[in-house]
């Protein structure tokens, strides 16, 4: 049995958390929730279109360092907060994976660990 990667990004709760950013299981890469926070700050407040476009950004660069892109993504996971967002954030999907066509799952949730974060995606790739 081939042990797991785990990828780490350096983000502020993955230490405090104890989690990583992604994990390789053979050849699965599962990347962890992703938000629109860059170098620690959250960008685009009150935008969702570009905090799903930001936070996909983030889940798309820990699948480089995994060694995989977004065409080998196969199933991606979309947490809105405000039901009103959830065609922006459709649509930014929409933007990155429409060639791709990812299994999708969109779930309004009641708040993420920022109260001005209105977006969370996880992405899963498969690399046989």
């Amino acid at each position: 049995m081939i042990p797991a990667t785990r990828i780490a990004s350096g983000g502020p709760w993955e230490d405090r958390y104890g989690y990583s950013r992604a994990v390789i299981a053979g050849p699965h890469v599962l990347v962890s929730g992703c938000t629109a926070v860059v170098g620690g700050e959250l960008q685009h407040i009150g935008d969702a279109y570009q905090q799903a476009i930001t936070a996909f950004g983030v889940a798309l660069d820990a699948l480089a360092k995994a060694g995989a892109s977004r065409d080998d993504v196969v199933r991606t996971r979309l947490y809105v907060v405000n039901e009103a967002d959830f065609d922006a954030v459709g649509n930014a999907h929409g933007h990155i994976f429409r060639e791709v066509r990812p299994a999708c799952t969109s779930v309004q949730v009641a708040g993420l660990v920022d109260p001005r974060m209105l977006v969370e995606v996880e992405i899963e790739a498969y690399r046989p």
